[in-house]
């Protein structure tokens, strides 16, 4: 029994492991990683409510789609909170 337990733990913990690496490397941002586009958000209700760390962008420019991190909310409000200069 305490084989099973152990090898259960070393097939979890590679898991985790995969599972972060694989969240690491993903591109961060609403920037295409490819030409520095703006992408647009793909909205999905499951999607957004099962992983919400997550979102499907898609670039106007390049075509390029996929899953990017989502951009805290804490950095939004500190670049909108920005002062505008005086011209």
């Amino acid at each position: 029994m305490l084989i099973v337990v152990v090898l259960l733990a070393t097939v979890a913990m590679r898991v985790a492991i995969v599972t972060v690496v694989v969240y690491l490397l993903l591109p961060q941002g609403r920037f295409c990683p490819h030409c520095g586009g703006e992408m647009t958000a793909i909205r999905n209700r499951f999607f957004d409510r099962v992983v919400s760390a997550l979102e499907r962008r898609w670039c106007v420019e390049c075509g390029w789609d996929g899953i990017v991190r989502r951009v805290r909310a804490a950095s939004r409000r500190r670049a909108a909170r920005r002062p505008l200069i005086p011209s």
